[in-house]
């Protein structure tokens, strides 16, 4: 049972990343699932969520029009693609199942120039 994330990485202000999220060991058809990030001296926050059949997406204030989230079921994926990234876009994301309390290991998404 886990979840695994990629593709995060170092992007200048204004850029654009996608991070994926692969699941394995549970239903993911049946689990919401969310995105959270935690920068350096900060609470983990949430940063999008989305329902189990890709509907009821919520999202951070910080992140309304910049970000989408959305899944795949067939391939047990869910997926963040971040658009307009600041410097304060800058954490380490994690991929969550609310439902199974689990976490991924998390990925550094980190914006400079």
């Amino acid at each position: 049972v886990q979840l695994v994330e990629s593709g995060g990485g170092l992007v200048q202000p204004g850029g654009s990343l996608r991070l994926s999220c692969a699941a394995s060991g549970f239903t993911f058809s049946s689990a919401a699932m969310s995105w959270y990030r935690q920068a350096p001296g900060k609470e983990r926050e949430l940063v999008a969520r989305i329902s189990s059949v890709g509907g009821g997406r919520v999202y951070a204030d910080s992140v309304k029009g910049r970000f989408t989230i959305s899944r795949d079921n067939a391939k047990k994926t869910v997926y963040l693609q971040m658009n307009s990234l600041k410097p304060e876009d800058t954490a380490v994301y994690y991929c969550n199942a609310p439902r199974y309390e689990l976490w991924g290991q998390g990925i550094q998404v980190t914006v400079s120039s």
